[in-house]
């Protein structure tokens, strides 16, 4: 036993949950001591004896196993081994494939499979090499080991290959970098897990993990995923091994550059949703708003430093002795009322909402959750009773539809409180114990699995997932008008068509503060777009440039939000004092005047599945040099991000990209593929544009549209618009850039019937000085390099260089 952990553990835990943290446990290990003795024997495949083509592929029947090829589209391929127990398949959401050409082929001992964009060389004793259309190596498997359980695939990794993904990590950008020195950091473990109160690089697992990850070589680049949830370890040294514990290997595996590869399996997995617009605001949070006068002091500090807030999220303080879907109500007597109050200044409150029910004969959620019986069960027919914070608890079993049903209907009761978001937490699920695995027991514990059945090993990671479904469709049935907001610590493949989620529990420290880079990078490329981390740290007290460093980095990302444990200082801007809190407002409008363009971003992730947040590698992928920058990103297309990540510093360096960049701050140009220095003072972090260029930015109900003109040729940008919420009328306006010789064109197109919301627009151009302007054909007024107008067709420029 650790005992400095248990030490720690036991600081955590109050001590009227001391005896169920001790006792459960014990009940744990007794229950899954009869499975500790399986053997994991491996078994040779054999060779094969038959082929035969079938449709959109063909199938292989070896001495000891089946393997089936199958093409949904050109660039993407399912492999599937049998035996095993097959996927249920939670994370798939693509169905309609369209029609697909594939060619069939006999070479000897070896059958070669092919679209025009892929092929797939089956040898006859299982391994598998994939190719592009120009017949290059894109990754090459060796046969797969079937063990007692589960089984063991491996894939040889090129000596310059980069890894990337695997959901949730706090880890280095390329998966394969040892961490301190030691190779075992290259392992990663495929389990949901409660991190316990703070954690730093290095710790894994963490709350999200996906059996998905990228490859990127030489020859291009390549994503798989495997469609199985039970617990499996992950690790590249010269190979890749996935060695799953269970379930049969189906996996999925495409070709492409990043964003085609993203935009395939969110085909596949299911397009991000698309949020309320409100979301991309500012949310604050802490472990202590406990009260209504509480979150009032907090709104009216808001206001009186003229700082904008979106949102704040009440933790489990707000409710009685911290059941699930209860308010206190001595402590928010009149929560409706607040609500629209708080609705009314443009303010939303989010109720946190664990899974765990108080077993008690006294409540009525528990009395009927156990007489429909949705709550998991051991093998001896006994409900499953562990701690959590509102004392024993027992846990619905979100793979029983029924289960997700019951579980549905109990957000009706905050909804008509005035809630207008879910927080998910401890959806792991996650238990208080003082050694072993914080969760339900893995082998002893029974799950429905739409009627299969199974055990906790196969439904412990989707248990999140699930339950993120089940309150999505409960907020779609109830308020239909809305699109719905949920933000869950826990999740699975797919969780992006339901839920955003953050980094959970990271430590204040600026090592945590760079690892939120690389968690965030790894989950936009394993298919979670949404995300971001506590600002200045869940548990601990940041310095004042601590906090503004990291409050900086977050106003790009997607989650945008500050919270904190109840034991720590307050964490509001103001509560640092001047000039942290001067700073900390300028960046905060600005990510407010920035909310056309990130609305537009919502709209394309959920068109396409890129995520907001990318590596510097997404747009030049073929550049080694951007393969494993670690402390900068893109946030979309036009802007590249390059936070402070080192006590003290107040300047950088950062290796641009190729093309041409403008400063954000002083317009000063730079050319890419080139590494520069940068100067980072505390009221700054490095912001650069790319040229060619359209950034739309709002203030005062104007449109403004920031033109960076290409260096050569063509560029443009645009706005998609809404009503914010809901399923209604939309709009999308595209600007089109075109550089000529001596004059710059820019046209406006559109489409959608939702009317334009801005009563006018101005464009401010960057990079060059315009001497004459005409707007369709009609020569204009312009002043320092800015023009307004109300709509065009077509406007031309003439300049001159800067």
């Amino acid at each position: 036993m650790n005992w400095k952990q248990l030490l720690l553990n036991l600081r955590l835990i109050k001590l009227r949950r001391f005896f169920g943290s001790l006792f459960y446990p014990m009940q744990r290990d007794l229950l899954e001591r009869p499975f500790l003795s399986s053997n994991q024997v491996f078994a040779e495949i054999g060779d094969i004896f038959k082929a035969e083509p079938i449709a959109r592929g063909a199938k292989f029947y070896f001495e000891k196993v089946e393997l089936e090829i199958y093409f949904l589209a050109a660039d993407l391929v399912r492999v599937n081994w049998q035996p095993g127990v097959p996927p249920i398949p939670y994370a798939m959401a693509g169905k309609d494939w369209p029609e697909v050409a594939v060619e069939f082929q006999e070479m000897g001992d070896r059958w070669l499979i092919s679209t025009k964009v892929l092929q797939v060389i089956i040898n006859h004793n299982g391994g598998l090499t994939f190719q592009n259309h120009l017949g290059q190596i894109i990754r090459q498997e060796l046969p797969p080991q079937l063990k007692t359980a589960g089984w063991l695939h491996q894939a040889k990794l090129l000596p310059e290959e980069h890894i990337y993904g695997l959901g949730e990590r706090a880890a280095p950008l390329n998966l394969r970098t040892p961490q301190d020195g030691k190779p075992s950091t290259t392992s990663y473990l495929m389990w949901n897990y409660d991190a316990g109160g703070r954690y730093g690089p290095g710790t894994d697992p963490l709350y999200l993990c996906i059996p998905l990850y990228m490859g990127l070589h030489e020859s291009g680049s390549y994503l798989i995923f495997y469609e199985n949830s039970y617990k499996a370890t992950f690790s590249f040294n010269g190979y890749a091994a996935a060695d799953f514990e269970g379930g049969a290997l189906r996996y999925y595996l495409s070709v492409g550059s990043p964003a085609q590869l993203l935009d395939r399996y969110t085909q596949l997995t299911g397009r991000p949703a698309m949020p309320p617009r409100w979301v991309l605001g500012y949310h604050q949070s802490r472990w202590g708003y406990e009260t209504e006068p509480a979150i009032r002091e907090v709104t009216q500090g808001f206001k009186t430093h003229n700082l904008p807030l979106s949102a704040i999220h009440l933790d489990i303080d707000c409710q009685e002795e911290f059941r699930a879907f209860t308010i206190d109500p001595d402590r928010f007597p009149k929560l409706t009322e607040f609500n629209e109050e708080l609705v009314d200044t443009g303010v939303h409150l989010i109720a946190i909402v664990n899974p765990g029910v108080k077993a008690d004969r006294k409540s009525e959620l528990f009395e009927e959750g156990r007489s429909q019986e949705v709550f998991c069960k051991t093998i001896n027919d006994q409900l499953i009773i562990a701690p959590v914070w509102p004392g024993l608890c027992a846990f619905p079993d979100f793979t029983n539809p029924k289960a997700r049903h019951w579980w549905s209907r109990q957000y009706e009761y905050l909804l008509d409180l005035g809630f207008t978001g879910f927080w998910h937490d401890m959806n792991e699920p996650g238990i208080f114990v003082l050694w072993g695995d914080p969760s339900l027991p893995q082998h002893s514990t029974l799950h429905f699995l739409e009627g299969r059945g199974g055990n906790h090993l196969e439904a412990h990671n989707v248990y999140g997932l699930l339950q993120a479904e089940a309150a999505y469709e409960a907020l779609k049935e109830y308020k239909p008008e809305l699109r719905p907001f949920i933000v869950s610590r826990a999740g699975w493949a797919g969780l992006q068509r339901y839920a955003w989620t953050w980094t959970g529990d990271i430590e204040t420290s600026w090592s945590g503060l760079r690892i939120t880079i690389t968690t965030v990078l790894h989950m936009g490329l394993s298919g979670i777009p949404y995300s971001g981390a506590d600002i200045g740290g869940f548990k601990g007290n940041p310095s004042a440039e601590l906090y503004l460093r990291w409050f900086q980095m977050s106003c790009f990302l997607p989650f945008f939000r500050t919270h904190s444990a109840n034991n720590v200082k307050p964490r509001t801007p103001w509560a640092f004092g001047e000039p942290i809190l001067s700073i900390v407002r300028e960046f905060l409008w600005l990510r407010y005047r920035l909310l056309p363009y990130l609305y537009t971003l919502t709209w394309e992730t959920n068109q396409t599945g890129h995520p907001l947040v990318r590596p510097l590698f997404w747009a030049d992928s073929k550049n080694p040099q951007l393969w494993a920058v670690e402390d900068a990103f893109f946030l979309g297309d036009a802007l590249l991000i390059a936070p402070i990540v080192e006590e003290g510093a107040t300047s950088r360096s950062i290796i641009l990209p190729q093309g041409h960049w403008y400063h954000f701050w002083d317009d000063a140009p730079f050319p890419g593929g080139n590494q520069i220095d940068i100067a980072a003072p505390q009221e700054q972090i490095p912001v650069f544009v790319k040229a060619g260029s359209v950034l739309p930015i709002e203030e005062n109900q104007q449109l403004i549209l920031h033109i960076y003109p290409p260096v050569t040729g063509v560029g443009g940008g645009r706005v998609y618009s809404d009503a914010g919420d809901g399923y209604g009328a939309w709009r999308l306006d595209e600007f089109y850039l075109q550089r000529h010789e001596q004059n710059l064109e820019i046209t406006w197109q559109q489409q959608g019937n939702y009317p334009f919301p801005y009563k006018n627009v101005k464009l401010h151009v960057h990079g060059l000085e315009v001497q004459t302007a005409w707007i369709d054909t009609q020569e204009v007024h312009y002043q320092n390099n800015c023009l307004e107008v109300e709509q065009f067709q077509q406007i031309i420029l003439s300049y001159s260089q800067r």
